[in-house]
């Protein structure tokens, strides 16, 4: 293929591109050995990706998932790839609009449903790099899961929407046998709980509070509750995870916090709150930069500097931050160099040496997807660029609802 002109870039190089086999839509990615594991938002299944010449990336398996199911968020490590299963909520009718998805609990509607698909956890076997074999798969009753957190050994973390719950909560797993993961823990917010009794104390109408996911790093998990804020939870029970602090900054500013990224040798953690509505209706959503030397009590002193080339407000699609590479073991690893996608500002590079003065040093925005793959409504032909996973030749691997992916080469400083 000829070389894609960005919209706009610097400090970033074209390496590669691929359709992903005919199947654009592009969730969380994984790179391991050579191989890029890539989750579909829309085709129900992942594909695995040839990516060793990464100017020639070649997809070489498609994994279906069953019938209905999502399989949106994926982890490599150990030789074990876990592949998450849930209800494919895009596919349902009681969520045809984005508001539907992002602006309100979505356990009674999705809870509701006939149960045709698979809800749980599957496990492959990976020791021969890119040719997944599954070995095992861990029910749950209700929805099923979302995002992961997995960096080899016995424990893994996932949100998970189970039945008697408003949303999506943290569950431990144990893979201590990996030939048969067992769910160990749990942890909500109160008022989550609705068969314990549980009521809601913000508007479940107005307010999604539900776990999107937590980054664990030794015993603390950093868990991103959407429009239910930050919390650290000591894990070091995982059977019992408790809470250590919790802050809420929704309805003053942000809301829909997604991922919080920590970097513990300089005290600090990441946070990007998620923009879930075209042209920005839901407000700037910022990338916040905490001081925990007291866990107890993070303290927000920065934010990053938004995109600013173009008025990305009124571009269409969504505008903001959505995910941050996350320092995952074999890949990229900066406590001073952060990388985040912008949805449809695509990827950008930031420094953080000064933590109270973020700046940005790259960019790489898509040109418009070629196609459409999104299903829902109305949804405008603009990039919305989703995942990022750096190896450590400081090569991007980036992801898209509808343009497949992106392997770019950064050319700034490392730090």
């Amino acid at each position: 293929m000829s070389e894609p002109r960005p919209d706009f870039g610097y400090n970033f190089s074209f390496i590669g591109h691929t359709d992903q086999g005919g199947r654009p839509d592009g969730c969380q990615i994984m790179v391991d050995r050579g191989f890029a594991y890539v989750a579909h938002a829309f085709q129900q299944g992942f594909s695995v990706i040839d990516v060793r010449d990464p100017r020639h990336p070649e997809t070489v398996n498609f994994v279906a998932a069953p019938p209905g199911t999502w399989s949106v968020h994926l982890q490599a490590a150990d030789d074990l790839l876990l592949v998450v299963n849930a209800k494919d909520l895009f596919a349902d009718t009681a969520f045809t609009t984005e508001d539907d998805y992002y602006g309100r609990s979505v356990g009674d509607s999705a809870l509701q449903a006939a149960r045709g698909y698979a809800a749980g956890l599957r496990v492959f076997d990976i020791s021969t790099p890119g040719q997944p074999r599954e070995i095992a798969f861990m029910p749950v009753e209700g929805v099923g899961l979302h995002r992961l957190w997995y960096t080899g050994g016995r424990w893994a973390y996932a949100s998970a929407l189970l039945d008697g719950f408003t949303d999506y909560v943290l569950v431990t797993i144990d893979l201590h046998n990996p030939l048969k993961p067992e769910l160990a823990g749990r942890f909500w917010l109160p008022g989550m709980h609705q068969d314990g009794g549980e009521s809601p104390s913000w508007d479940a109408d107005t307010w999604r509070y539900g776990l999107h996911h937590a980054i664990v790093h030794g015993d603390t998990a950093y868990a991103s509750w959407r429009d239910g804020g930050l919390t650290l939870l000591d894990v070091s029970d995982r059977s019992e995870p408790s809470l250590i602090s919790w802050k809420n900054w929704t309805g003053r500013v942000g809301g829909a916090t997604h991922t919080a990224l920590p970097l513990p040798e300089r005290d600090l953690l990441i946070v990007a709150d998620e923009g879930i509505a075209d042209n920005a209706a839901d407000g700037i959503k910022r990338t916040w930069v905490f001081d925990i030397q007291d866990p107890a009590d993070p303290m927000s002193i920065a934010t990053f500097p938004d995109p600013a080339e173009v008025d990305y407000t009124v571009k269409g699609g969504h505008a903001g931050p959505h995910i941050l590479h996350e320092n995952r073991p074999g890949s990229f690893q900066s406590d001073t160099l952060i990388f985040a996608t912008y949805q449809n500002a695509g990827l950008r590079a930031f420094d953080i040496r000064d933590p109270f003065q973020p700046s940005e040093v790259g960019a790489w925005v898509p040109p418009a997807p070629a196609q459409m793959v999104d299903t829902r409504p109305d949804r405008p032909r603009v990039i919305q660029s989703f995942d990022v996973f750096v190896d450590s030749e400081l090569r991007a691997y980036m992801t898209d609802y509808n343009a497949g992916l992106y392997i770019l080469q950064f050319e700034g400083d490392e730090r």
